[in-house]
This record gives C-alpha cells, structure tokens and sequence, in this order.
C-alpha cells in the first residue's frame, strides 16, 4: 500500500474514527483503525461492536493495500504534523510508514485479517433528515435514560413514528422526556442504546448535508455520500410510558426559565446529599418557592414570581431531575403542571414538541 493525502482532510478523520475504537483488552484490534486502499479510495474505519464508521476521504492510491494501526498512536502522531500539508502512507514489511517535509516515521501494524467487518443493512426503513435535527432530538431525552444496564430498554433511546412526528423518548423510571420532530416517513420504531449516543451526536453535528436513515431490527444507520455510521439497536419492549402522564393537573405555575434558573443554582449551593429541594406553589400570591436545606452549610429560599393557578401545592423533588431538562426547552417562559402531590409535568410555554415529567421524592 502507498497513498497519499492531506493530513488536514486525514486528521479531521482520524478524530472521529478514534472516538469510535474501543479500548478492549481480549481484542486489541478494536482499538485499532482500518486503512482500507484496496479500490481507488482511501477508506478508513472503526468499531468497537457497538458502534462502527466508515469514512471516505480524497487520496491519491499509488498502490493498494490493507492496513491496521492503533488509533491513539496513529491520531496522535499526526497531530504533531502541524506544518504539513500532504502526507505519504505507505506499507511497509506489514508496518505503516509516515512521511511527510518534517519527518518520517514506522508505527507497528496489527493483523488486519482480525479486523471485524462493519455490517450492511438489508431492507430496512430509510428516510432522509438533516443530520442537526436528529442530533437535536437525541440530547434532548438521552440524559433521562437509566446509566446502568439492569433494564437495557431503560438505558437506551426510544425512538419511533407517530402521526407525522419522529418521537424521541427516555426514562430511568424516575422521570420521562419526550421530544417530537414533525416528518413523514414509514412506520418503525428502534431502541438505540443511550451509552452510544454521545458519538453519533458526536459525528452528526460535524456534517451539513442530509443524512439517509436507515433502521432494521438489529442496526440503525447513518448515511451521507462518504460516511457510513451504524449503531447497535436493543432488542426490547419499551415501556408504554403515555399510561403515566397526567390528563390533567391540579396545580398550573407559568415562570420565567431565567428566574428558576437562577433559584436552581442558588438552590444546590446548599442541597444535601440526596439533592433534595423543595417546591412550593402559592396561587394566592402567585410565587414559587423554591427551599433546600444541609444541615452542614444552612438554607435558602428563593421566590419565584408568576402566574399560578388551581391548588397549593407542596412537593419534594431531586433538583438535578428537573434542572436537566432545562437545556431542552427553547422557550423564555415554561409552566409546571402539578398533578397534585405526585407527578410534575414540565413544558416550554407555546412549545408543544417537548414535554418533561418528574417523579416527586419521598418526604
């Protein structure tokens, strides 16, 4: 094998495909990156079982050729090259030579032939969608999914069609966040796994061009003309969370997202240990009060002016729960429906495609 690139154009490359190797100690070669040459493109790849990429860049092929290198070694040396513009791989008793106007140098190869293949889909349910859209419903749930993996469906991402709407879903069983995006497509539905979601948001925001989706019992895809991105999908029954969200609330609080914002951060300054904060709606004086207390450091309470209505209300939450979705409503102003003392609804106001439920804590 003997190719030539740039090294700008390689390294932007390399930077993904490295986010994808995986560290693992029985097969090493996961932590490797295929350079693949052997047609008339230069095709580089990683994977860790979970996830896979594939990504072609321009290159000039002098010679074909195959090649396996350790993605950390191979990233870092050609950040180092910041003076060049072109580089010249090339194989070399099955090891990989570098050489470019400052330097030259030999990085020891693995076995390519141990390299895993990346899967193809076969018929799956394809449609296309900018990539930032996407991404956008995926950070806007991922963080209320279980972070263990004792109910794999609770520590995935829920996402499926529905009246015209991709419905993005999460839940740990503690709270729920749901994000619908307008766009038609075929009926399916698939369960990605939430610990793969940061690097296919990762890779999804760096691109500009329309992506085709395509979804298939066991893998979801990610396309564009020289990216090939696949993720492993759960094999599961998601929960039929609609059952849980109220019909109607006892209690309604329409707030400033800066004013809760600002109380929230006060607010952890002196939490304990279970963050534990206490929210108090007062419709007869149209505030919030937001209190937590340690009894290491001391209290503090905060009011919240707005528009309350209905029922007083008085209920524990875990402050990270709610102040989490704080970055998935769009809106200046956002209302808490309070179904008396057992569930907190939260929505941006005027913003019908996301919607937040809490679960409160014990007292």
């Amino acid at each position: 094998m003997k190719i030539e690139c740039s090294r700008d154009s390689l390294l932007d490359t390399l930077s993904k495909a490295e986010r994808i190797a995986g560290k693992n100690i029985t097969m090493p070669i996961l932590g490797s990156i295929l350079l693949d040459a052997t047609t008339d493109k230069l095709l580089i790849r990683a994977t860790n079982l979970e996830l896979a990429l594939q990504i072609v860049i321009p290159a000039k092929i002098h010679h074909k050729g195959i090649v396996a290198i350790p993605a950390h070694i191979l990233t870092s040396y050609i950040t180092t090259l910041d003076k060049d513009k072109n580089i010249l791989l090339e194989l070399v008793e099955q090891n990989l030579k570098i050489s470019s106007a400052s330097n030259t140098t030999l990085i020891k190869a693995l076995n390519h032939e141990d390299f895993p293949t990346i899967p193809n889909v076969e018929n799956p349910v394809s449609f296309s969608i900018k990539p930032g859209i996407f991404s956008d419903g995926c950070k806007a749930v991922s963080y209320a999914s279980a972070q263990t993996s004792m109910k794999p469906e609770l520590s995935s991402v829920y996402i499926y069609t529905e009246d015209g709407f991709i419905v993005f879903a999460a839940t740990d069983s503690f709270r729920l966040a749901e994000k619908k995006i307008k766009i038609k497509t075929d009926d399916w539905s698939t369960l990605i796994p939430v610990k793969n979601i940061p690097d296919i948001v990762k890779i999804l925001d760096t691109l500009s061009e329309d992506i085709e989706v395509m979804v298939t019992k066991h893998q979801i895809v990610f396309r564009t003309k020289n990216i090939y991105l696949t993720s492993r999908v759960i094999e599961g029954t998601f929960p039929d969370y609609r059952q849980i969200i109220p019909k109607e609330s006892k209690t309604e609080a329409t707030v400033l997202k800066q004013d809760v914002l600002k109380a929230f951060k006060i607010a952890t300054i002196f939490s304990d240990k279970f963050n534990k904060l206490n929210i108090r709606a007062i419709p007869s004086n149209n505030r919030i009060e937001v209190k937590t207390s340690n009894s290491d450091v001391g209290e503090t309470l905060t009011n919240i002016e707005g528009t309350i209505t209905g029922e007083e209300v008085d209920i524990n939450f875990n402050y990270k729960y709610i102040s989490d979705c704080m970055q998935s409503i769009g809106t200046s102003s956002m209302t808490f429906y309070f179904n008396g003392v057992s569930k907190l609804v939260i929505k941006g106001v005027g913003d019908t495609s996301f919607m937040y439920l809490v679960m409160p804590m014990n007292r």
